[in-house]
């Protein structure tokens, strides 16, 4: 029977968080298959081990992909392949090796939603944080129920860490979604709601991120990870050419970002400013530079950039006639 739910885990040297992990998929109490896809990323630690002790255990849960040579290292799109090759579910749920499930029904409750509700094409919930040096939960206890779409990524609303997202495969485009030259989360959330769909976030905690110094982000340093956020949004404008691609670099601007980094990253800066100035104009393009190289503040960000990129355009069709 086809899986009605893939589960996709991405692992590397996760041996000491992995059987929470697993432990939080096989707990998983549903009316429909599911099937859980392993990437180990050719792991160094006792992982593989872990991985194929629960392999044995539920063989026809596990389909588990062990590369022999680090796919990460190499930049290899490691989801796209999973994507293409690996995952048969009619939705797909994500959690990496070294973060966890907290609730049985979590799978169930995502299903049912996305199944009552077809124009939504994903749903996600709250969680909890665990810093693990300090051995400290985090817990959410905002307890917001809301939808939310392309503009609330673009405005930062981060209501969809990957751990507790659930979307429909049918609405991803690979095609399109190979053309992105940077695999990262926002990429694959934005590709999903450009067309204009919704999402819905539970207002349930049903899972844990743990921060831990061997993350691989957490071992990013700020000005590394501000270049990443920088050529993943220049890299969907480059594919997308729209609008909403360009305004999402705009909103780059609104977070903390040191004149001497932008004065070192002088290139990528001069062509995120040239298409910054062709949809917003001039003056908006200069406002950018005198915020950010002169005064060193948050860059405002406001809906008078959306209503002034109209503006722009309206100018210059006006000025073709």
């Amino acid at each position: 029977m086809e899986p009605i739910v893939s589960i996709v885990c991405l692992c590397y040297n996760h041996s000491a968080f992995i059987r929470q992990a697993l432990d939080g998929f096989v707990m998983q109490k549903t009316s429909f298959p599911f099937e859980i896809v392993i990437h180990d990323d050719a792991s160094t630690d006792d992982s593989v081990n872990i991985i194929k002790e629960y392999e044995g255990r539920f063989p026809n849960l596990f389909h588990c992909i062990y590369r022999e040579e680090n796919w990460y290292s190499q930049k290899k799109n490691i989801l796209l392949d999973i994507f293409k090759n690996h995952v048969r579910g009619k939705y797909v749920a994500y959690c990496e090796g070294d973060d966890y499930w907290t609730d049985p029904y979590k799978l169930q409750k995502q299903v049912d939603f996305l199944e009552c509700h077809p124009n939504y094409v994903m749903c996600s919930h709250r969680h909890d944080d665990y810093i693990q040096e300090k051995g400290e939960m985090l817990y959410d206890t905002t307890g917001n129920e809301t939808d939310y779409d392309l503009k609330s990524l673009i405005r930062g609303e981060w209501h969809f860490h990957p751990l507790t997202v659930m979307y429909r495969r049918s609405a991803l485009d690979i095609l399109n979604y190979k053309k992105y030259p940077v695999s990262m989360d926002v990429v694959l959330f934005f590709e999903l709601l450009k067309s204009g769909e919704k999402g819905h976030c539970f207002s349930e905690s049903m899972a844990v991120y743990r921060h831990h110094a061997q993350g691989v982000w957490s071992e990013v340093t700020l000005g590394r990870k501000r270049e990443l956020e920088f050529k993943a949004r220049l890299g969907i404008y480059k594919v997308e050419h729209s609008d909403d691609a360009a305004l999402f670099l705009l909103y780059q601007f609104a977070k903390p970002i040191s004149r001497k980094w932008m004065l070192h990253q002088w290139r990528l800066m001069i062509e995120v400013l040239t298409i910054i100035r062709r949809h917003f104009g001039y003056y908006n393009m200069c406002k950018v530079l005198y915020q950010k190289i002169i005064l060193s503040r948050l860059m405002p960000v406001s809906d008078s950039f959306e209503s002034k990129m109209v503006a722009v355009k309206r100018c210059k069709a006006y000025a073709k006639v």
